[in-house]
């Protein structure tokens, strides 16, 4: 029994993240093209008509952009929880009811043989939430699109064998960048997005030794850089004595399928 992902894209432009067991295949968020979709999905060498459903975390365009599409395509199931299905509502196009399922925060659902445990987010959305996958022993907690990370937030995610967490910014580049201030404070709030720093600082409280990778996600095009996020994470981690493989994710280009061992 083991869990093998991929994230297929990460970033400010569009979200996609794939998980699959010996036995089913999730997709969490479709915030690309139809047609990027199916290309991201070629690179990891996986069919979407064979999966399982696709979960939502929130209703942001760059995480639903292409849902309704690869849904329609496919005739997939869509699971979200009642307060996203109302935001989403008007974006996605005409779908069936049997595509419309409910998962609810602080629930577990079971797809075959993988295990999904849902948490609440703070982010300016109208109930994101993120997910928890655990099959035989492994887990992999997905974790993005959050002002800060929160103590129940921890206790949820702690001790997985691969994350994927948000690094979405350095703080310096924000504060100098070009975006209006409005922005900046909303990106800097506790219902935007997680810095560099404040990544390495949650990391610090939640992985062990059974953590093997950690993959720095929802890069922000404008205000950060792959090299920057690794270094100001990376010397976090090291200043505290903790030794783990950071990875990148892009907005364009899918992370080779990592199989959790």
């Amino acid at each position: 029994m083991t869990l093998r992902f991929s994230v297929l894209a990460s970033g400010s432009t569009g979200n996609a993240f794939y998980i699959e067991s010996d036995k089913n295949k999730l997709l969490v968020d479709a915030g690309l093209s139809g047609k990027q979709m199916d290309k991201l999905f070629s690179e990891v060498h996986v069919s979407p008509e064979g999966l399982d459903g696709i979960l939502v975390t929130h209703e942001h365009s760059d995480h639903i952009k292409g849902l309704g599409i690869l849904a329609r395509k496919y005739n997939l199931p869509i699971y979200a929880n009642e307060k996203t299905w109302k935001a989403m509502d008007g974006s996605l196009g005409k779908l069936s009811l049997d595509q419309k399922f409910v998962f609810n925060m602080e629930e577990v659902k079971t797809f075959g043989d993988i295990d999904v445990e849902s948490f609440g987010v703070s982010h300016d959305a109208a109930e994101p939430m993120f997910y928890v996958f655990r099959n035989g022993g492994k887990k992999v907690a997905l974790v993005t699109d959050l002002g800060y990370v929160s103590e129940k937030i921890k206790k949820t995610v702690e001790g997985a064998d691969a994350y994927v967490f948000e690094s979405n910014h350095d703080v310096g580049m924000l504060r100098m960048g070009r975006y209006p201030w409005s922005v900046k404070r909303r990106i800097l709030g506790d219902s935007g997005h997680v810095s560099n720093e404040d990544c390495g600082l949650a990391l610090t409280d939640i992985i062990d030794n059974n953590t093997k990778r950690i993959y720095l996600a929802h890069l922000s095009k404008d205000n950060n850089m792959k090299d920057l996020a690794r270094m100001s994470v990376g010397n976090i981690l090291t200043e505290r004595g903790i030794e783990v493989d950071l990875y990148d994710t892009d907005p364009a280009t899918a992370t080779a399928m990592y199989e959790v061992g």
